[in-house]
């Protein structure tokens, strides 16, 4: 079992700390204002506790990241010191104020460059592996689908993305590694891509898979 701090008060880190509460760990859920998560904490199954952002990720053996993407390097920076040297499951996205054009999102990085760089260079103790976010919230934790779907991830730290793979592996998922932090900018794309079939068809339930020969 680990302590896992989950940085976030949306959906996401509602869904990814209940998911981590299932599979036997102590989750505390960090927000600017922990009063918001009262209620996720009295209705919450296993060890559960909430905390500032700085309190979280001092408390977390494993962080994961699960904030709005125009709120990520504010989270990253308010964490602080409390990152250093851990695994962070980067679930953000670039996802820009702007509505979506003919179902494509618009992000506010520029086209080679990516969230996770910026995150990863704002904090260059931490182990940041981009990680669930080309998938909806409700497929996050063992989705039940015909096959194994595929998450991609990155990050500059090798060990960091085995321990990714693993914590992947118990949620239902197959990690498919694509290299370091310079392929963020292709992962974080596959946001876009997923979303594309939801705002044009509203199909939702759905998931990449990787196929090999």
């Amino acid at each position: 079992m680990k302590k896992i701090g989950v940085i976030g008060s949306g959906k996401v880190g509602e869904v990814l700390a209940d998911g981590f509460l299932k599979h036997g760990h102590a989750v505390r859920r960090g927000s600017r204002e922990p009063g918001k998560l009262a209620d996720w904490k009295a209705a919450a199954q296993g060890d559960a506790s909430t905390g500032s952002v700085a309190e979280t990720a001092a408390w977390g053996e494993v962080i994961v990241l699960a904030v709005k993407g125009t709120g990520a390097e504010a989270a990253v920076a308010e964490a602080g010191a409390g990152l250093a040297g851990k695994l962070v499951l980067d679930a953000t996205n670039p996802i820009a104020d702007a509505p979506p054009k003919n179902g494509a999102l618009s992000y506010f990085t520029a086209g080679d460059e990516s969230l996770i760089q910026r995150l990863q260079a704002k904090a260059p103790a931490a182990r940041f592996v981009k990680a669930w976010n080309s998938v909806g919230n409700a497929l996050m934790v063992n989705p039940k689908l015909q096959i194994a779907p595929a998450m991609f991830i990155c990050g500059a730290d090798a060990p960091a993305k085995q321990e990714a793979t693993a914590i992947l592996k118990t949620f239902g998922w197959d990690a498919v590694d694509v290299g370091g932090v310079e392929m963020g900018h292709a992962v974080e794309a596959l946001c876009i891509l997923w979303c594309a079939p939801g705002f044009l068809h509203n199909d939702w339930m759905h998931a990449f898979a990787y196929l090999k020969a």
